[in-house]
């Protein structure tokens, strides 16, 4: 079983823009780093629409919407999207919340049921990987989350879709990490994104 990350980013690192919160989730200008994702069929599909493109960028998101058996996310990330996802939640699985305040189990149709988490990082991670039924821990976000992750060493491999844009101000999801030692892995390319896997080495 392995834990990992997958986000999309922008060319200088921001994974969204300045003035985000639940009313404005992503922040200014952040949807920007996901429109390759948009028209993707299992994007649709996860969000009950019909249709969309299949290719590469299709595959990267039906491999990793497979690949996870229940998801980690910070206290921000959750504030951001309780008010802004469908009442069938997109994650189709056990989502454990990191926060200062406790909070009892949120269930939600099609799978998703959030957990808050009162403890560790590692708690979190603990408890996702008890309930993901033998496959992967994907920690979502935000930033803070996964430099939490990634300190901890509790990151195996961190994939990242490189939209071919820049904010100039936001999120910055690299911030304080000096010294964090990847392994290139896979690159796949496409008209609108690369996506970057890298297996994750040492933080120290």
């Amino acid at each position: 079983m392995a834990v990992f990350v997958d986000l999309s980013i922008s060319l200088d690192g921001y994974i969204g823009g300045p003035n985000g919160g639940p009313a404005n989730p992503l922040g200014d200008g952040g949807t920007r780093l996901h429109e390759w994702v948009f028209g993707q069929e299992a994007w649709r599909a996860s969000q009950g629409l019909p249709g969309g493109e299949t290719g590469p960028d299709n595959d990267v998101i039906k491999e990793v919407r497979a690949r996870a058996g229940a998801n980690v996310m910070g206290r921000r990330m959750f504030d951001e999207g309780e008010p802004n996802w469908p009442a069938e939640a997109p994650f189709h699985a056990p989502v454990f919340v990191l926060t200062h305040s406790p909070r009892d189990p949120w269930p939600r149709l099609g799978g998703t049921t959030f957990h808050f988490v009162t403890g560790s990082v590692e708690d979190a991670i603990e408890q996702a990987k008890a309930a993901a039924g033998g496959r992967d821990v994907q920690v979502n976000g935000g930033a803070d989350m996964v430099r939490q992750a990634l300190r901890a060493g509790l990151v195996d491999d961190l994939q990242l879709h490189v939209a071919p844009i820049t904010l100039g101000r936001g999120t910055r999801l690299f911030d304080g990490m000096d010294d964090l030692r990847l392994v290139p892995d896979r690159v796949i390319a496409s008209a609108g994104v690369t996506h970057l896997r890298y297996r994750v080495r040492s933080t120290s």
